[in-house]
């Protein structure tokens, strides 16, 4: 099982989180960050009906984040939020945030799961609506934003498969009226790895002019590119600022080296021979083919069985893009 929460202890984690107390180095593990502190973060767990029609009062949650400091002072920090996908915050995260600690770059990674008693939605994808990462985002972002140390202004955005989705569907105008911070605050970029890209949404062209970056496996048979390809060919003709760079031979999870030796996943739900979902007027999410309502229990173009596995090239090679992506929008001197 993937370590949970960097590399701190679970005990001592939920030790610290309920003291309120700030974790301070010098562990090893944390040797480039000053600070480590453990944040509660206030979000929702709504349905895809109740997010997408702008429900606000839907099941309130207490979801943690894992903020990193990388150096002492008083200066204002530019910021990356981690979103995890449906094996929850692991040592793939930490390894993220390490990188771009280095670079000088705070990071907070957000534990969508513990918190709303979840393991993993490998293999019951409706235990949560993959828009409560949407939410999620937009709350750590306006904690970030009152933290004296970060740089509110200069926050991206990163998420992996399901937290992929939501890195990029925060971009979309609609979904930032309706659930983001309500002082126009937005994030600075957002970056998306093997992520969601076969659901459409009303207005779903719409999103905010700030670069977007999606990174995929072209072998992937859990999430596959070709939708995430045909979305960003119908931004790019709207003239919006995103790409997309796919990897031959690299299958999901790509970047994660502790999957050197490529693994089944029998019980893994996958959309992969799904039609387009689509949002209905009332806000449900349907087949686009047979119209009816989308469920994972219950469409018959949902499979079980996926691979997933690291790709040595391809996550060096998506690791000097996005640290130079990040550098650039971030303006890190």
């Amino acid at each position: 099982m993937p370590v949970r929460i960097g590399c701190i202890p679970r005990l001592f984690a939920l030790v610290f989180f309920f003291l309120g107390v700030a974790v301070l180095g010098p562990a090893s593990a944390y040797a480039q960050i000053s600070r480590l502190e453990l944040h509660a973060i206030q979000s929702h767990s709504p349905t895809d009906q109740e997010f997408l029609t702008g429900k606000s009062d839907a099941k309130p949650v207490t979801i943690t984040g894992e903020l990193r400091i990388p150096r002492a002072g008083t200066d204002r920090l530019p910021a990356v939020i981690l979103l995890h996908g449906s094996g929850g915050a692991s040592a793939l995260h930490d390894n993220w945030a390490r990188e771009f600690n280095a670079l000088g770059v705070a990071t907070l990674i957000v534990d969508s799961f513990t918190g709303r008693g979840i393991v993993s939605t490998g293999g019951d994808q409706d235990q949560l609506s993959r828009l409560a990462g949407v939410i999620d985002a937009y709350r750590a972002l306006e904690l970030l934003a009152k933290h004296p140390r970060i740089d509110a202004n200069r926050v991206m955005v990163m998420g992996f498969s399901r937290g992929g989705g939501a890195a990029h569907w925060t971009a979309l105008k609609r979904f930032l009226a309706m659930h983001g911070p309500k002082d126009g605050l937005m994030f600075a970029g957002h970056i998306a790895l093997y992520p969601t890209c076969n659901r459409n949404f009303i207005d779903g062209l719409d999103v905010v002019d700030k670069p977007i970056r999606i990174f995929h496996g072209a072998a992937d048979d859990y999430v596959p590119s070709a939708p995430c390809r045909s979305y960003v060919e119908r931004l790019r003709k709207a003239g919006k600022n995103i790409s997309i760079t796919e990897y031959p031979d690299a299958h999901h999870v790509f970047d994660y080296p502790a999957l050197k030796n490529m693994q089944k996943a029998p019980q893994a739900q996958t959309t992969r021979r799904c039609p387009p979902l689509e949002e209905a007027q009332d806000g449900r999410i349907i087949n686009s083919k047979t119209k009816q309502p989308f469920t994972y229990a219950s469409d018959p173009c949902v499979e079980r069985g996926t691979t997933v596995g690291y790709h040595a090239q391809a996550h060096a090679d998506a690791l000097k893009a996005i640290k130079e992506f990040i550098t650039a929008t971030l303006q890190l001197k």
